[in-house]
């Protein structure tokens, strides 16, 4: 039976919806993005689905992970097609803040939420305090909407992460899920910033996913020659066009660098090309 979807603004109006939910002992699922939908997002929900009686999707553009060079009000913004896509996967509530709902003082005195050793290494040296914002607004949705499971796509990483060690360190009772990453037929991760791509850099994308599988089969074949492996997938990136900020080896369990006893590894990478900063990451298996 199809879900009629209802476009929630303010957070009493979104506690009221959850309350009823709650006095039934239904679950509820939650899917928090930045908007500007795709089928990777409909994997969340998909996901979703099978986990909960009820899914909260919000869209929201989180001003304080823009960085000062990052420009917050080009964000691709597409709520008409978002709200399209979400009424035909049965999503119930669709919970769209403004700024003033999420930061009522305003974002630069707002208490914010930080995890030490995983917010400032790979993007967040390259993105300084991104991660802060991160956790800090999902933090506060978290809060608001108080759901029993949250998803989050596996190709963020590092944010899913970062955010798994939030919920865990502040005691917040919220399963974290991570979904597999969705990626076109050829390979290239779906995200929102692929609009971003000519067609001539469209075309070379896949180069990416390429490169992370090529240091994937060489690791589970039992390399551990991290940094030539690392050094040979940035080598691949250039030449293919992107300009990479890093093709590192981390161990899947801490993001660390991968020590004797790292079986479980992730290759991640993140790479510029024209105005499109790609992400992407596989996981590797160590014998």
């Amino acid at each position: 039976m199809a879900k009629t979807l209802e476009v929630v603004a303010r957070p009493h109006e979104l506690r009221e919806r959850v309350s009823q939910w709650r006095r039934k002992g239904e679950r509820i699922a939650f899917v928090p993005t930045m908007g500007n939908l795709h089928a990777g997002h409909g994997s969340l929900v998909s996901r979703a689905s099978e986990l909960a009686d009820h899914i909260i999707v919000s869209i929201f553009v989180n001003p304080l992970q823009f960085g000062p060079n990052e420009d917050f009000a080009a964000y691709p913004r597409t709520p008409d097609e978002d709200r399209q896509l979400l009424e035909s996967l049965n999503v119930e509530v669709l919970f769209a803040p403004e700024v003033h709902d999420i930061y009522p003082r305003g974002q630069e005195t707002t208490a914010r939420v930080h995890v030490p050793g995983l917010e400032d290494i790979l993007c967040g040296a390259f993105r300084p305090g991104h991660f802060m914002g991160v956790a800090t607004v999902v933090t506060k949705l978290l809060n608001l909407v108080q759901p029993d499971v949250a998803l989050f796509g596996e190709k963020d990483f590092q944010q899913l992460m970062i955010i798994r060690r939030a919920t865990i360190d502040l005691c917040m009772p919220i399963e974290i899920v991570g979904v597999p990453t969705a990626r076109e037929k050829d390979g290239l991760a779906m995200s929102s910033r692929n609009r971003y791509l000519l067609p001539e850099q469209r075309a070379v994308a896949p180069q990416i996913f390429a490169a992370l599988e090529r240091a994937r089969v060489a690791l589970e074949a039992g390399s551990t020659d991290y940094a030539a492996l690392e050094h040979a997938g940035t080598e691949s990136l250039q030449k293919a066009g992107f300009r990479p900020d890093y093709f590192s080896i981390r161990d899947a369990n801490t993001l660390q660098m991968p020590n004797g006893e790292s079986n479980d590894l992730v290759i991640v990478t993140a790479a510029r090309i024209g105005r499109a900063r790609l992400i992407d990451n596989v996981r590797a298996k160590r014998k």
